[in-house]
């Protein structure tokens, strides 16, 4: 499958198999997903591996579509409040690729912003000076949702003088 077809039929997966992630896979995804843009070569993400005590404690709902793995991506602060910008969105770059070299090996995620509340920080044990940018959940799609309808990109443009 080319690049644009990965992108286009990705599809956040809300129910997993029950069936056990490759490691070795795993780890070449999040290699890959390190070469996202980062300005200055930062580097800021954090990956956490949640095991089932932590996941119990943070409650999610659906436990995360009891996906195989759970990971809480972490994006250090910068010097500066724009560094710090940049660090996050080069974090959601980085979670970005992460998610389409999953799903081109037919692995899902499941992208939830669970973390970033008081309760779950401390849960979690996420010192200061970093942001969590997402917990994702990995594993095989049991179910996998119908694309959403999408403004037309041409309505997003703006021509500028």
């Amino acid at each position: 499958m080319n690049i644009i077809d990965l992108i286009k039929t990705r599809r956040n997966i809300k129910k997993f198999k029950p069936d056990e992630i490759n490691k070795n896979l795993l780890h070449s995804w999040l290699e890959a997903a390190a070469m996202a843009p980062n300005h200055r070569m930062t580097e800021p993400w954090e990956i956490y591996f949640l095991g089932t005590e932590t996941r119990e404690k943070l409650n999610h709902k659906t436990n995360f579509g009891n996906a195989s793995i759970v990971l809480v991506i972490l994006s250090k602060h910068g010097a500066t409040s724009v560094e710090t910008v940049e660090n996050a969105l080069a974090t959601a770059c980085f979670i970005q690729n992460f998610n389409l070299a999953a799903w081109a090996e037919g692995v899902g995620t499941f992208w939830s912003s669970i973390g970033i509340t008081p309760k779950n920080r401390a849960i979690l044990g996420v010192p200061d000076g970093y942001d969590i940018i997402g917990v994702l959940g990995v594993g095989y799609p049991d179910v996998i949702p119908e694309p959403k309808p999408r403004t037309p990109i041409q309505n997003k443009f703006r021509n500028l003088p």
